[in-house]
């Protein structure tokens, strides 16, 4: 599988690269369809024990494609929600994947970005990488609520409601990321904890995996989801000037200055 995702098998470690450099993997509609398809066909496969999901170049994923949504013609609540449930099913179909997944993430890891990356059971980082949701700084929010089942409800507050974002030690210390380590050991790291989970048979390790995600549903994680997706799906119907403005700029002028329009706003760079 070539384009937005790339397959690549090493023994029984299936690796998925995000395929969008130019773009910081930005999940746009192909992506996030080939992603899904790429999981469940990973599923399947009886010679595939551990997926690996992580980004080409500098970056793990800025998120969703900001440039693709602002041109969308989304007029209602409803359009709003069938859209953004796929984006929420994409993300869950990693989450409820039966076999151990492990994101190796480096460079920004953001918005819908960090969503899909602790929707994997296991995040190791590079020291490079940036973690957070800054939709709230151009009116809007997570899209998969899986931050606050991650980090507890008052450091998903602070991530949520600042839109900030920390750097890997930082990560590691709130529960966001498992390990982190120097840039240029990211892929031996992940390829030697890859490796270990597949010596598990597959017998042992599914059920383990399901018995930890029907823990996580008895905390209501699913239900949780379902309120977010109704909730986000009014938000980002909602029209306000805020978001005008910063479609307007991205249509007019592109995405690199409706992003210097938001930063201005707060104070800060997030680039």
């Amino acid at each position: 599988m070539g384009g937005t995702l790339l397959t690549e098998d090493r023994g029984p470690v299936r690796v998925l690269t995000l395929n969008r450099p130019g773009k910081l993997n930005a999940l746009d509609h192909p992506t996030v369809v080939a992603l899904g398809e790429a999981i469940r066909a990973a599923e399947v496969d009886e010679s595939v024990r551990v997926v690996v999901l992580t980004g080409a170049g500098r970056a793990f994923s800025a998120g969703y494609d900001l440039t693709e949504e602002a041109g969308a013609d989304l007029p209602s609540v409803a359009a709003w929600r069938q859209a953004l449930a796929e984006d929420v099913a994409m993300t869950m179909t990693v989450w409820s994947c039966s076999k151990p997944t492990v994101a190796a993430v480096r460079g920004h890891c953001i918005a819908g970005g960090l969503e899909l990356a602790i929707a994997c059971d296991l995040v190791v980082a590079a020291e490079d990488a940036r973690f957070g949701e800054p939709e709230i700084r151009y009116g809007s929010g997570p899209v998969t609520l899986l931050l606050p089942h991650t980090v507890g409800p008052k450091a998903a507050s602070w991530l949520l409601f600042t839109g900030d974002l920390v750097d890997a030690r930082t990560a590691l210390a709130m529960g966001l990321v498992n390990q982190v380590v120097p840039g240029g050991e990211l892929d031996a790291a992940v390829e030697a904890l890859a490796r270990k989970l597949a010596v598990v048979p597959p017998a042992v390790m599914a059920p383990t995996k399901l018995a930890l995600r029907r823990a996580v549903q008895a905390m209501g994680l699913l239900e949780a989801g379902e309120a977010n997706l109704e909730l986000s799906a009014e938000l980002n119907a909602a029209d306000t000037p805020e978001q005008r403005e910063f479609d307007r700029v991205v249509r007019e002028q592109g995405l690199k200055a409706a992003l210097a329009w938001r930063d201005e706003r707060f104070g800060e760079r997030l680039w």
